[in-house]
């Protein structure tokens, strides 16, 4: 015993916390200015690459292995220590990025995502954890603030950073640029943090996350592919139907016998959680929606450089961190059901901008949309992270939390195949009607400003209002699950209007 607390001292000693905290903070900014980026490089890779059909599966392939592995890295790292767990998980994602930026295809773009997202799953629930580990719980609340301003920073950067590499460099930049933030935190990590691992006995829940991954590849094949490629009556789209149900029940009936379950449904039974994890699912779709789609419309059917298509963005990502900072302050003064009503508001508000959006709006107008959603993610955000962990006891915060997170990533991820559906099946459909000559890669046209404009101009209207039209329709999903976020935030209970 006096050796265990002799080891302990002694690894609290040569733990550099100063150095370790900058370490993670550039792994977590890593990983967070990933999504970002990337969307506002999407439409460059499109035009480079081909592939327009493929377009929702970059983000889909990376979401899909980020969602399924955030659990498991967090297990394993119980067992192993955390150091290595994030080691391994920083080096696959940084081999994924360097691949992204090598492919020449979409093809070859996706299985490189698969890559980068298996190895994401790591950074941030870790690199948290590690502060959690390093710091005492009267030091965790200010520096919690550090970590918060990691993702802003992250959110206002990144669109204006890729924007700029898109523009003035090459959009591989925006992959590679991670490999030099990625050697920086893995050197601080392995030089200033020492750790004692104590060898806990867990119960890995592989079967469930093999069950969970079936089961959303099933779903985002069909969402992707329905109704473009296959008939929603064919062979292929009832077998992956079949194939989705079959997984989901064996999934449910799994995590019910196991010990440690990936998705723990019993804190579910606790209404606050069930709706903040429904809505949390909801808005992820609505967030994927938005980020993913939105600089294609501004460079596509507006006309405007990658510089101001990531404006558009940046405006979303400069609203979310005033909002979850106001939010604190409401929580206090109105409650967790005030505040989610206030905040679903702003959500259908701001959808309301994008389905009334036109090529004539500009990028203004898609910035206040813009900027109206993120208020909106903010507030309700917030509210359900400090009304989830108020509502259960210490012991099931982290579960409850992860879970919450869990059901965030999985509306991302579920939202990318299902607008990326809508948007192929509507735009095959209008060129169908307008010009059967025309194919849904031929959008690729749009979005390289030299191409656009030796288009003949009849072509460029026929494209630029098939390109609208199919958004259009993705953005009345995204306010259609805007109406369904407020109406399970009004089931939020009455009791307990203020955090204790």
């Amino acid at each position: 015993m006096g050796e265990e607390v002799k080891q302990s001292a002694q690894s609290r000693k040569q733990t550099k916390k100063p150095l370790v905290l900058a370490s993670v903070m550039l792994a977590m900014f890593m990983g967070a200015i990933e999504a970002t980026i990337v969307s506002t490089a999407m439409p460059a890779i499109v035009a480079d690459l081909g592939g327009f059909t493929l377009y929702s599966w970059v983000f889909s392939a990376y979401l899909l292995m980020n969602s399924v592995t955030v659990l498991i890295y967090g297990k394993l790292s119980d067992l192993f220590g955390r150091k290595p767990i994030l080691t391994f998980g920083i080096i696959i994602f940084l081999i994924g990025s360097i691949l992204c930026g090598f492919a020449t295809s979409m093809q070859m773009l996706i299985i490189f995502r698969l890559i980068q997202g298996f190895g994401a799953g790591a950074v941030a629930p870790i690199a948290t954890t590690i502060v959690g580990d390093i710091y005492t719980p009267e030091e965790r609340a200010k520096i919690q603030g550090y970590l918060s301003s990691v993702w802003g920073i992250s959110a206002i950067t990144g669109p204006a950073i890729g924007g700029l590499l898109v523009q003035y460099v090459n959009w591989k930049y925006v992959f590679w640029i991670n490999v030099p933030l990625g050697i920086l935190s893995l050197v601080g990590l392995w030089l200033f943090l020492h750790e004692n691992v104590k060898h806990k006995k867990h119960e890995i829940d592989y079967s469930g996350a093999v069950l969970l991954t079936i089961t959303i590849s099933s779903i985002m094949l069909l969402l992707v592919e329905g109704g473009s490629r296959w008939t929603w009556g064919s062979w292929q789209a009832v077998s992956l139907s079949a194939l989705a149900i079959v997984t989901m029940i064996a999934f449910v009936f799994q995590e019910g016998r196991v010990k440690e379950p990936m998705m723990p449904f019993s804190i579910w039974k606790e209404r606050p959680i069930f709706i903040a994890n429904i809505v949390s699912l909801t808005t992820g779709i609505m967030l994927i929606g938005i980020s993913s789609f939105l600089p294609t419309f501004v460079q596509g059917v507006m006309e405007q450089t990658p510089i101001v298509a990531g404006f558009t963005l940046t405006a979303m990502s400069i609203g979310w961190p005033i909002a979850s900072t106001l939010s604190g302050k409401m929580l206090l003064t109105l409650g967790y059901r005030k505040t989610s009503v206030i905040g679903g508001v702003f959500l259908i508000v701001g959808s309301i901008f994008f389905v009334m959006m036109t090529a004539s709006s500009g990028p203004v107008w898609a910035a206040v949309g813009s900027f109206l959603v993120g208020i909106g993610m903010g507030l309700t955000s917030t509210a359900f992270i400090v009304s989830i962990q108020s509502t259960v006891s210490w012991e099931q915060r982290g579960i409850a939390t992860a879970a919450n997170m869990f059901m965030r990533n999985l509306g991302n991820t579920i939202g990318a195949a299902l607008l990326g559906g809508i948007l192929n099946n509507r735009m095959v459909n209008f060129f169908q009607q307008k010009d059967s000559t025309l194919t849904v890669d031929d959008a690729n046209k749009l979005l390289k400003a030299d191409e656009r404009a030796h288009l003949p101009s009849s072509v460029r209207t026929i494209l630029q209002d098939g390109l609208t039209n199919s958004l259009h329709s993705v953005y009345y999903v995204v306010f259609v699950f805007a109406i369904i976020s407020m109406l399970f935030i009004l089931f939020i209970p009455r009791k307990n209007k203020r955090p204790i």
